[in-house]
């Protein structure tokens, strides 16, 4: 039943997607980009609710209210591709760093490229970190977005050793705004380069926000600790939930 389920919510996903980007995103990019914002969240809302259905994999989230106003990096583990359509629902105008192959996909990359996210070439380390601190610079500063980063760079597995890159603790400091860092377990559920879904509750916490001014190896060892030591604590409570139903997938490293 688990392998059937699984089956579903992944050709569900890729269709929907699929629709999505046909039917609503291609005709919006020739309207304004707000427009094609709304689709996307949209479109995030829709596969949300299609994952709980097909798989019975849901999610809660918390801690919205420590979200200030303004210009702000939100900070977030990455496990899943779940936190990346979930994150891009939650915010009214975001802009993600993303690997620039991205932009490549027909259909897809388009949209990127409209939605004016932030490619990057990972092969090219002090290039690369140059024009993401200039593209986030004008696009928060200069039309009022919020920055979404990962700060390990790639996706984790849920309990993998942190390995967080010095790029977001330059953006901090050159762009003087909050970072709110963003812990989650969603790799127990939706691992990375997995077939399988697994039913449950994936939590994500939003966690206090870190103010401006600190120096970047104080800003660097405060947001890991804060994300490691939520996301260690909801890997423990999924983990818990999952071995009821005999589907921790760490058990075995256990």
């Amino acid at each position: 039943m688990l392998i059937l389920r699984s089956l579903l919510a992944n050709v569900v996903f890729y269709v929907n997607l699929s629709l999505w980007l046909v039917f609503a995103a291609f005709p919006a990019l020739l309207l304004p980009r707000r427009y094609l914002m709304k689709i996307a969240g949209g479109w995030s809302r829709s596969a949300l609710f299609l994952l709980r259905v097909t798989s019975g994999t849901g999610f809660e989230i918390k801690g919205l209210e420590n979200v200030p106003s303004g210009g702000l990096i939100v900070a977030s583990k990455h496990q899943s591709l779940w936190e990346t359509f979930v994150l891009i629902g939650l915010f009214p105008d975001p802009v993600f760093i993303l690997k620039r192959e991205l932009t490549w996909i027909p259909f897809f990359g388009w949209c990127l490229l409209k939605l004016r996210m932030i490619p990057v070439d990972r092969g090219g380390r002090a290039r690369a970190l140059a024009q993401v601190t200039r593209g986030s610079r004008i696009e928060m500063r200069e039309n009022g977005r919020q920055l979404l980063i990962f700060p390990e760079g790639t996706r984790r597995p849920a309990g993998a050793p942190p390995d967080y890159k010095y790029g977001v603790a330059h953006l901090y400091a050159d762009l003087k705004v909050p970072c709110v860092p963003v812990a989650l377990n969603s790799g127990l559920y939706w691992p990375r380069r997995k077939f399988l879904r697994l039913p449950g509750t994936i939590r994500l916490t939003f966690l206090p926000a870190i103010p401006p001014g600190l120096n970047k190896t104080e800003f660097q060892a405060l947001l890991q600790d804060s994300i490691e030591t939520e996301s260690d604590r909801l890997l423990a409570l999924g983990r818990s939930e999952l071995a009821k139903l005999g589907l921790d997938p760490l058990a075995k490293h256990s």
